[in-house]
């Protein structure tokens, strides 16, 4: 769970990313879970846009991604949601 804090410090982290996913009228389907999760483990946080086609909105995307992964939602801006779980492996982001 992040406090206040580490969100705030992990959104400004994000603010210059770019989306490497985008959810498009399929939806979140499995290959895309397998892909999110294998990106997680080595980026730790990353940025997904929700297309206008889609039939999800941003929230719904993000609760079915955070469930299959196990990671936490960051922030919420328009159709783009910032992500973030901590790598088994090799952490990179040390949070404050």
């Amino acid at each position: 769970m992040l406090n206040s804090k580490q969100r705030a410090y992990l959104r400004k982290m994000a603010n210059t990313m770019n989306p490497i996913f985008h959810v498009g009228k399929n939806g979140v389907e499995d290959e895309m879970i397998k892909q999110l999760d294998d990106v997680l483990e080595v980026r730790e946080l990353i940025k997904i846009k929700i297309l206008k086609n889609s039939f999800l909105d941003a929230k719904e995307a993000a609760s079915i991604i955070c469930e299959e992964t196990g990671c936490e939602t960051v922030q919420f801006i328009g159709h783009t949601v910032v992500l973030y779980r901590e790598s088994k492996n090799k952490p990179e982001i040390e949070l404050p």
